[in-house]
């Protein structure tokens, strides 16, 4: 078995290696890469020559191309390295012209270097002509006007795929903060300061990290958390701005949850400060409120807040998981009972059920039961800020309803397919009651291709729902990829991609192993005759 489960990881990763490869070149290769400014209202904005150097760090931003512009990295970069001074800087700067023509010479010396370095790298060399009016030392430019030189290229397939994938574990260390602090390392308490230090709490803390808690226990499920290892799917840029794929679908939602909070400096207060999740922000004590210094005694002080609902994932894995269970065990009593009672009323009764959630389109069928459920006095949207338990009625039954009807039919039909087996015959020929045929061999068979179905229901339900969130307006997972897609937004279609990909070889690997549990006859190690 254990042989069998490796074999199967092995394929189900390189398949996930090709399913991202596809979607990448989908993504950055068959769409037009000018649709990302569709939703974007800062390219309107922009004027000249600004819109040309906006247009290209946004495309870099997104992953379509590598770009260097010529005065705001290559001439750093070279003042950075000390291969130019300051004062040499701003003279090549001064010197740029409107038109090549009208470049100084030094100018147009380290112009030429810059365009011959980069084409022999593949990169494509751009200068963008300006308006200026020419004063006594340098030429001036109204917004948009000022002339643009940068260079760029298309990243190639294979190295996107490289970095996609090595970065995706992200490995806190020491050597995270590049400034010059003191006391870098790591330190163990047995007493977290963020309780006071006088609660038992071990932790582990860092300090040049980008963590400053690097363990540390509370009192959320699973009780212990990690900031060594972290998952990077990548950055969105516009459903959720300048945050990472993982932190979008885990992070909490709702109204802010105060409670005691202990700062580094001593003070305590209500506050909805979460410092287990501070993070390094260079030269934020120096640059802080009084309030900040008031609360920090070093650059960690960017923390998440404390809230009162769950994350989206959350959301959607209560929902899923609640309506997974009240499936199964309404359908396998209900298509056992049809099965049983074939071409009877139950099984008529049943089968017209059937029919009618495969028959009725699921939108239609899901404001059915969302106009009877607001008749009813049910909740009809969800709301996070003061939620209640009666919001989860209407999206659970929803979701539950057509896999009832999914799971009868199947169990139904492998059932009725068991009982007219050679060897049920046999069975009662051999003096075996009815009941122990039944127990023992016609539900145990017809459940074998049912229990592969499990695990991918349980996990299934972290991906959520489309519809059924749309409609009952759940704050969830199951419109995040469809979100995504319209806003054009690439790393999040390919962070959510790798994690549905993953989740369905997790779950197909689990329900064979599930079914040769059930069944052990089952050997996935032993080859046919």
């Amino acid at each position: 078995m254990t042989k069998y489960v490796l074999k199967r990881l092995l394929r189900g990763f390189l398949s996930l290696f090709v399913v991202v490869a596809i979607v990448m070149i989908l993504i950055y290769s068959c769409i037009d890469r000018n649709q990302i400014f569709k939703t974007d209202s800062l390219y309107s904005r922009q004027a000249g020559n600004e819109k040309e150097v906006y247009k290209m760090k946004q495309w870099e931003k997104y992953g379509y191309i590598d770009y260097i512009h010529f005065e705001d990295d290559f001439l750093k970069e070279l003042r950075d390295e000390g291969r130019i001074t300051d004062s040499e800087n701003k003279q090549i700067r001064i010197g740029l012209g409107p038109t090549p023509d009208k470049d100084s010479k030094k100018t147009t010396t380290w112009i030429n270097y810059f365009k011959e370095k980069y084409e022999k790298e593949g990169y494509t060399f751009v200068r963008i002509d300006g308006k200026g009016t020419k004063g006594k030392k340098r030429y001036n430019y109204k917004r948009g006007d000022a002339p643009e030189i940068f260079v760029y290229k298309d990243i190639p397939l294979a190295n996107r795929m490289s970095d996609y994938f090595l970065g995706l574990l992200e490995f806190d260390n020491i050597h995270y903060v590049e400034e010059d602090i003191e006391n870098r390392g790591l330190s163990f308490t047995l007493k977290d300061p963020a309780y006071g230090g006088d609660t038992f709490a071990p932790a582990i803390m860092g300090n040049g990290t980008r963590h400053k808690y690097l363990l540390y226990f509370d009192s959320t499920f699973p009780y212990i958390h990690q900031n060594f290892v972290n998952v990077n799917l990548g950055t969105s840029f516009s459903v959720n701005k300048n945050i990472d794929v993982f932190t979008t679908m885990t992070e909490a939602q709702g109204s802010l949850r105060k409670t005691m909070v202990h700062y580094p400096t001593g003070l305590s207060e209500m506050s909805a400060d979460n410092i287990h999740t501070a993070t390094y922000s260079a030269g934020s004590l120096a640059s802080g409120t009084a309030v900040k210094l008031d609360r920090y005694t070093d650059d960690y002080t960017s923390v998440e807040l404390n809230k009162n609902g769950l994350s989206r994932v959350g959301y959607s894995f209560v929902i899923g998981i609640i309506s997974v269970i009240l499936a199964y065990f309404l359908a396998i009593p209900l298509g056992v009972l049809m099965a049983l009672q074939k071409d009877k009323l139950i099984d008529k009764l049943g089968t017209l059920y059937i029919v009618f959630i495969i028959a009725v389109p699921s939108l239609a069928y899901i404001f059915l039961f969302k106009s009877i459920g607001g008749k009813l006095g049910l909740q009809t949207t969800f709301d996070v800020v003061n939620p209640t338990w009666l919001m989860y009625v209407l999206p659970i039954v929803s979701l539950a309803l057509p896999s009832i009807a999914n799971l009868m039919k199947w169990l139904r039909r492998y059932m009725i397919d068991q009982m007219n087996s050679d060897y049920v015959k046999f069975a009662r020929s051999g003096g075996l009651s009815e009941g122990e045929i039944f127990r023992k061999h016609i539900l145990k068979n017809a459940l074998i291709p049912i229990v592969h179905g499990i695990p991918g229901s349980i996990l299934g339900a972290l991906v959520g729902a489309i519809i059924t969130e749309r409609v009952y307006v759940v704050p969830g997972a199951g419109n995040l990829l469809t979100t995504a897609i319209n806003a054009y937004d690439n790393s999040v279609i390919v962070g959510l991609t790798l994690f549905y990909g993953l989740l369905t070889v997790v779950s197909i690997i689990l329900g064979d192993v599930l079914m040769s549990m059930v069944d052990p006859r089952i050997n996935f190690t032993s080859k046919g005759r």
